[in-house]
């Protein structure tokens, strides 16, 4: 590591609702080595922060370094984030996470500072940053996986409202009539846009009965189905896959028609 001596280590988390990963960088933005592992959010916090430490210590081994040298961790997870307290307050995609002191327990068990913020925030500032600094004052960064994020550079700053909450796009109402949320409301973008909302209206159909490609790619087993694979399936010509990311595509549309009209990036 005697080539990166005068660079600070750092190490980024991304903790989302389907999986976790990991970065060893250099604080030019220079990636030295990656972990990746599921999320495996149903099973509850304490199994999902084993999986963010064993992901960390996957990056770490990668990049042939010692926990120690690292100078910071920062960790972006989906939901609302106290930052000042390190707490993860809620998270639709992340069940049982409420009011969890995530940065601390990080913290004490690597004994490196800690930073916590939402993960699509510290997307959008990282963009920013490395990217479209010398470019633009002002950009929305949109994330599109389990959920959909979002993260707001206004005026050259990152804009998180009077309580660290703005930004949480994929919550706005979109079809009044459309499937609950498990945020709770009804019709939310990410119920119509998101991976997770595409895998489920493949699945449905599919026990409807309509026939598709997408089964013998699975080989019958629908838990298998991921929103690589029916994009795979499109790409091939399957009619129900195209139809679907057609559908995906549109109401992403209506969502971001709906950014623009509002903050004008």
């Amino acid at each position: 590591m005697a080539q990166h001596k005068e660079n600070k280590l750092i190490l980024g988390v991304d903790v989302g609702g389907s999986k976790i990963a990991a970065a060893l960088s250099t604080t030019k933005g220079e990636i030295l080595a990656r972990g990746y592992n599921p999320t495996l959010a149903q099973s509850g916090p304490n199994a999902v922060i084993d999986n963010i430490l064993m992901t960390i210590e996957e990056a770490i081994s990668q990049g042939k370094v010692e926990a120690e040298q690292l100078s910071g961790i920062g960790i972006g997870a989906a939901g609302i984030i106290d930052s000042k307290s390190g707490k993860v307050i809620l998270s639709p995609n992340l069940p049982g996470w409420q009011e969890v002191p995530l940065r601390d327990i990080i913290q004490q068990h690597f004994n490196i500072p800690t930073y916590l913020g939402n993960d699509a925030n510290l997307a959008a500032l990282g963009e920013w940053t490395f990217g479209l600094k010398k470019k633009v004052a002002n950009l929305i960064y949109v994330t599109v996986s389990t959920g959909i994020g979002g993260g707001i550079i206004a005026n050259g700053k990152l804009y998180t409202g009077a309580s660290g909450a703005a930004g949480e796009i994929g919550h706005m109402t979109i079809d009044v009539n459309g499937p609950r949320c498990n945020c709770g409301n009804i019709g939310c973008w990410e119920t119509l846009a998101s991976g997770t909302a595409l895998v489920r209206e493949a699945v449905r159909r599919i026990a409807q009965g309509e026939q598709t490609f997408l089964v013998k790619l699975v080989d019958g087993d629908m838990s298998r189905i991921d929103a690589k694979i029916i994009f795979e399936a499109a790409q091939q010509g399957d009619k129900l896959a195209q139809e679907l990311v057609s559908h995906l595509g549109f109401y992403l549309g209506v969502g971001l028609v709906n950014l623009v009209n509002i903050f004008n990036p």
